[in-house]
């Protein structure tokens, strides 16, 4: 790449030397400088800078060899210097704030694994895969969240979104995430474990001294408790968008009858947990997601119709569904989200596999 500039400034310093006295092409000179840092650090933007004022010297030298370098020249000169001190600082300045976005993104994925590890690939009998599509370019975590926890019988997961955005939010998943994994294992019903969510919530989230202000802060979340042989999911949905269960190509939307308010509003609306439940069989796909996957909007504003774009979609494997469904959801945008999407699919094989 450097190759052209080069040869851009020998090329115009030719014919600007050879072609008649009124005809004056070194201002072209400028052009080699400007388009290094497209491909370029500083140093080399500097050597074709420092080449294209050797040329125009040259030039200059040449065209009016009794007067040596007359203003016009001088004055071409003076300007390539500037334009290339410029560029230099420029690329400077460039390359320090990607060092900073690099170590940005490391930090963010030491955050997101430490926070937000992928679910494993099995568990227990399931198999499972997981995607975080963050919608801030400089980020890969933001404030939806997912959890699983393996029990005697058998598994319990957690899917969710905080309100608002930002490092608060990341805060806030991370406190759900880490109320789940503790509790997960020691309460023995569904209810009492989404009421200890609840509580962490309400009592955790809640800045000190501000005891009054209950509903400033809320998660929507589903819980749900997978038995490692087949039969009924148990599901409570606290205002978050219904599971999917895809068998034969068909997508069913597991909608709750009697949804609970979002985790965090408890103090406000003394919930009574309403235990909902719906068959997951052998050979089923079961689909986990955050508002960010219906919400996604194409660029004529449409939403993202999650039902119909699967229908029809036979992948029994969780992994190639998810990217399937990653690859779908980001071409119907145009390739960037404007919210983060929690993606999650869960297959019980047709054939139990140890």
């Amino acid at each position: 790449m450097v190759a052209i500039p080069v040869a851009w400034i020998v090329v115009i310093s030719v014919i600007d030397v050879l072609a008649p006295p009124h005809i004056h092409l070194g201002p072209l000179l400028v052009a080699a400088p400007a388009i290094t840092p497209s491909f370029g650090g500083p140093r080399t933007v500097g050597l074709v800078a420092a080449l294209a004022v050797i040329a125009q010297t040259i030039i200059g030298v040449l065209r009016d060899p009794d007067e040596l370098l007359s203003a016009n020249h001088e004055a071409q000169i003076l300007a390539l210097v500037l334009v290339g001190a410029s560029l230099v600082i420029f690329c400077v300045l460039r390359d320090r704030r990607a060092r900073e976005l690099a170590q940005v993104r490391y930090v963010s994925e030491a955050a997101q694994r430490v926070v937000l590890p992928p679910l494993p690939k099995r568990l227990g009998p399931l198999r499972t895969a997981s995607l975080y599509l963050a919608a801030e370019a400089e980020a890969q975590i933001g404030g939806d969240l997912y959890a699983a926890a393996r029990t005697v019988s058998g598994t319990r997961l957690i899917v969710g979104d905080v309100r608002g955005k930002g490092m608060t939010a990341v805060g806030d998943a991370a406190l759900l995430i880490g109320a789940f994994r503790v509790a997960a294992h020691r309460r023995a019903t569904l209810d009492e474990l989404v009421a200890y969510l609840d509580r962490s919530v309400c009592w955790e989230l809640m800045e000190p001294g501000e005891a009054g202000r209950f509903g400033e802060t809320f998660i929507t979340a589903t819980i749900l408790e997978i038995p490692d042989r087949s039969g009924q999911v148990r599901m409570i949905s606290c205002g978050h968008p219904p599971p999917i269960v895809l068998r034969g190509g068909r997508p069913m939307t597991m909608s709750a009858a009697r949804p609970a308010p979002p985790l965090g509003l408890g103090e406000l609306a003394d919930p009574r947990y309403h235990v909902e439940s719906f068959p997951f069989e052998p050979g089923d796909l079961l689909l986990l997601y955050t508002d960010g996957v219906t919400e996604a909007r194409d660029p004529d504003g449409t939403f993202y119709p999650l039902a119909e774009r699967i229908t029809g979609w036979t992948e029994n494997d969780s992994d190639a569904f998810l990217d399937r469904f990653r690859r779908d959801l980001l071409h119907h945008v145009g390739g960037h989200l404007d919210d983060d999407a929690v993606m999650i699919a869960i297959e019980r094989p047709a054939v139990h596999q140890t």
